[in-house]
């Protein structure tokens, strides 16, 4: 892993947990690890990365003082409607990019999202989608690339 790719993946987490998704201790800690080995440099990481089991509950702390000594705190907006379209704009981002599965994406989006959004229109062909990569994948298929 190069230290981009883990500032990526430490940028990521913050995202996550800033939508409210739960990220375990362990895998804060893990990221922190991971960033240590890379080579990023941060005067909180050593200490995210070398929390015992039993250190745990210390994680999210540690981590949030990781990000915020790298620049990488992200705040989603205020609003709690912006906030869900900030969302479905990350998400969809990362369906984009390769890093996350279409199919898994767009249940985030469909279950996460457009449900608390009333369905908007905008977000209708993600939702649909999520149809034909749900169905590609029980009968074994591939989703279409077209």
């Amino acid at each position: 892993m190069t230290p981009d790719d883990a500032l990526d993946q430490l940028r990521h987490i913050a995202r996550e947990r800033a939508f409210g998704r739960h990220v375990g201790s362990d895998r804060l800690i893990q990221a922190g690890v991971g960033a240590l080995i890379a080579g990023v440099e941060s005067p909180s990481l050593a200490m995210l990365a070398g929390l015992l089991r039993s250190e745990e509950p210390e994680a999210p702390i540690l981590f949030d003082q990781v990000l915020e000594e790298l620049g990488l705190l992200f705040q989603p907006p205020a609003d709690p409607e912006a906030a869900k379209w900030a969302m479905a704009y990350w998400i969809a981002g990362r369906i984009a990019d390769g890093s996350l599965d279409p199919a898994a994406g767009t249940h985030l989006i469909w279950a996460d999202i457009a449900f608390d959004l009333d369905y908007p229109e905008e977000l209708e062909p993600l939702v649909a989608a999520r149809t034909t990569w749900t169905v590609g994948r029980r009968a074994g298929a591939s989703p279409s690339k077209n």
